[in-house]
């Protein structure tokens, strides 16, 4: 028997993504690392079968778990503004496979000036691409802005990371433990807002209710840039603080001591741990699709909102990007 489809939105939230616990559980679904293997084929089947599916021209047979599981296919690889496959690395599916590694590796090899420098190195690069990739890709970025952009974030987290190095030699161990978790959100701090800096300058695509273009806000950037930001310092915080007081411990035992070629490793694997939770945990943190009142716009911009709409727009939407 086949399922009726007739009333089926493929667009439409499987979770209340106005709630914390439904954008978790939306953003368990399409940061699942699993996909990053999934064949590329089968990303182009996803996203014909979801394309079909607005369309209301589903082939003859198809069920539900099918469309959901081409949904969650889309979401994970294709990107929600422009509908492109975003490359692999860049996905947020591709954060813990990518972020595992660096992250583990980071924090073993705090110790050497060149380690240092290296891994940072490597880490922004990373930060670079995946900030690139999940842009909002209304506000188009110029090779020179990423370059700057890449350019800069690597310069302070290096900074920050060699200074604090400096800064902590004399510091309990657990101290300097830290260091590659204040670099790395000094760089945050750093690196979403300058690879986004066109957002700012120029403003954010603002829309009604109805997806229908309303015009570009400044303040909207800011609160989306925002917010990506906390999202990106959550997301590493707690394997970054928690991990070191772990590995402390654990490199004290008598066992330990005498495998030292898998404390690496370990590290990675641990924070493989972390990061399957809390990639989805701090993508969640605020809703993708942001709501601002009206009233919070620039001046010139609630003018234009209220001579063409009146009340009738009293918030608009913007994709503030992950």
């Amino acid at each position: 028997m086949e399922a009726d489809l007739s009333g089926f939105n493929i667009d439409a939230p499987r979770w209340d993504q106005c709630t914390f616990l439904g954008r978790v559980k939306h953003f368990f679904n399409i940061t699942d690392p699993r996909t990053v293997l999934v064949p590329e084929r089968e990303l182009d089947w996803a996203k014909v079968m979801v394309e079909k599916s607005r369309m209301g021209v589903v082939p003859p047979g198809t069920q539900v778990k099918q469309l959901l599981y081409a949904k969650k296919l889309y979401d994970s690889a294709f990107h929600p503004d422009t509908g492109e496959k975003m490359n692999i690395i860049g996905r947020m599916s591709f954060q813990v496979p990518g972020g595992m590694i660096i992250t583990g590796f980071m924090l073993q090899f705090y110790r050497t000036m060149p380690a240092v420098i290296f891994w940072q190195w490597v880490n922004q690069s990373f930060n670079a691409l995946v900030n690139y990739t999940n842009r909002n890709a209304a506000s188009p970025t110029s090779v020179r802005q990423m370059a700057l952009s890449y350019i800069t974030a690597t310069t302070t987290a290096v900074a920050t990371a060699v200074g604090m190095n400096m800064l902590t030699k004399r510091a309990p161990p657990l101290v300097g433990r830290w260091v590659p978790f204040a670099a790395v959100a000094a760089a945050n701090c750093v690196n979403i807002p300058m690879m986004r800096q066109q957002e700012l300058i120029q403003g954010i695509c603002v829309k009604d209710r109805n997806h229908n273009e309303i015009g570009h806000s400044r303040r909207a950037a800011a609160v989306g840039i925002t917010q990506v930001v906390i999202s990106r310092i959550t997301m590493a915080a707690p394997g970054m603080i928690l991990l070191p007081v772990i590995m402390e411990r654990l490199e004290k035992l008598h066992f330990m001591k005498k495998v030292k070629v898998l404390h690496a490793p370990l590290q990675v694997l641990l924070c493989g741990c972390f990061l399957i939770f809390m990639v989805p945990v701090a993508c969640g943190l605020f809703p993708q699709k942001c709501e601002l009142s009206v009233s919070y716009l620039e001046p010139e911009l609630q003018d234009t909102i209220k001579a063409k709409y009146g009340e009738l727009v009293p918030y608009v939407y913007f994709n503030k990007g992950l």
